[in-house]
């Protein structure tokens, strides 16, 4: 499998210097070293990027940063061309009124950026130090420190050719080159036992039963027809031999006096790949949680964690939340989440996927990092880690809403 170019572009080591305020007019135009900026990060084409901007001192350090990711279409487009990178200083902090709270505009720094295929291959800095905020003159003014530079990130890239309910083949993108490396095959089985492991592995009885047992909700109390449980895809390579799966362990369980699937009760899903031993045994990879958040905006709440056979407690790996409606990403990046210390056994891009918000056809698009992939089994993971969290989508809506009847094999449930 050959991966596709993608670049990191990167604004870093982002801080700023304040002049001193020796008369009066000055310190009400510039905020005090003691206060707290932020700034914002414009290049044409791409949504701004914010983040908190760190004020200099000698003994500071400086790590605020942001990144825009580009991908094989956007180097394309932008190659050979200049592009200008805006960043917009505010005195204030972030906030929540459209994103920020902005103050009265401190100064700005623009920095030229041209993107060849040398930015494909090996980092490449632009700039790197200070700029002063706005037109040279005589009167003291605040410094922006950053360096702007990019770093190449090339992924594989895989496509579902359909919903993973349907059972569909999954291709690999390079380009406008599509080429068939797996099929999916989902089933739902509510009559079975939601840690029950399926049929068609083959695995150690009471290595995989400890396993379901540790990672299952167990049984519990819930009304009828108020469930939905047995969702299982596995993954297969084009030799037909399975390489990876997702089986619902824990059922998406209404709330009690309610209609959804809540934070305080979510419902799980188990991925799971061979282990590589003579007797086709299996083994746990992590579990994902999903949940409906609370509000009148549908929000797909969920958390991943890696979990091993002696860490069965599992290590956080991606949190967050997916706008229902309209749909977003689900990422394995902890760049995304540097305010979280929880999520810091991860270092960089690992993976991200789309997905389509309710009631969307949704043909999951899936992006790996090359240096987690060492053969297609590895790829195979990612794979299901995506189709998991597309049927939790489905999983985790209201409970008075009909599904389709590829997740329920009894025709006569409320939700076939």
């Amino acid at each position: 499998m050959d991966p596709c170019p993608f670049v990191r572009l990167i604004v870093d080591s982002l801080s700023l210097k304040l002049p001193l305020s020796t008369r009066k007019p000055d310190s009400a135009v510039y905020p005090s070293s003691t206060a707290t900026c932020f700034c914002v990060i414009r290049i044409k084409g791409f949504s701004p990027q914010t983040t908190f901007l760190p004020i200099y001192s000698s003994s500071d350090a400086v790590d605020a940063s942001v990144g825009f990711h580009l991908d094989q279409a956007s180097l394309r487009r932008l190659s050979g061309k200049s592009l200008n990178l805006t960043v917009l200083v505010y005195p204030g902090m972030i906030g929540n009124t459209c994103g920020v709270t902005r103050g009265k505009l401190l100064g700005r720094v623009n920095i030229g950026i041209e993107l060849n295929g040398e930015t494909e291959s090996k980092p490449v800095v632009f700039h790197n130090g200070w700029s002063k905020l706005g037109a040279e003159s005589d009167k003291p003014m605040p410094e922006l420190h950053l360096t702007v530079r990019t770093e190449p990130e090339p992924r594989f890239v895989f496509q579902f050719d359909g919903e993973p309910e349907c059972s569909p083949v999954v291709f690999q993108i390079q380009g406008n080159i599509r080429q068939p490396v797996f099929s999916c095959k989902f089933s739902a089985d509510r009559n079975a036992r939601s840690r029950n492991v399926p049929q068609d592995f083959t695995a150690k009885t009471n290595r995989v039963g400890g396993w379901m047992r540790t990672f299952s909700g167990g049984e519990r109390d819930k009304p009828a027809g108020k469930e939905r449980k047995g969702w299982m895809i596995m993954i297969y390579d084009l030799s037909g031999s399975p390489v990876a799966a997702a089986s619902m362990t824990t059922p998406f369980v209404a709330s009690p006096g309610s209609d959804r699937v809540s934070s305080s009760n979510p419902g799980a899903w188990l991925i799971l790949r061979p282990d590589g031993s003579s007797d086709n045994s299996w083994k746990p990879w992590g579990r994902l949680e999903a949940w409906r958040e609370r509000g009148t905006d549908y929000g797909l709440g969920y958390k991943l964690e890696l979990v091993t056979e002696l860490n069965a407690a599992g290590i956080p790996i991606a949190k967050g939340i997916i706008n229902g409606k309209k749909g977003g990403k689900f990422c394995i990046d902890n760049r995304l989440n540097n305010d979280d210390p929880s999520l810091s056994s991860v270092r960089g891009f690992v993976m991200c996927s789309t997905v389509e918000g309710e009631g969307k056809t949704s043909k999951p698009v899936v992006e790996v990092g090359v240096e987690h992939v060492t053969c297609s089994a590895d790829a195979a993971v990612f794979v299901a880690v995506s189709a998991a969290i597309d049927l939790c989508m489905d999983a985790c809506r209201y409970f008075s809403r009909k599904l389709r009847k590829e997740f329920c094999h009894d025709q006569q449930d409320n939700f076939s």
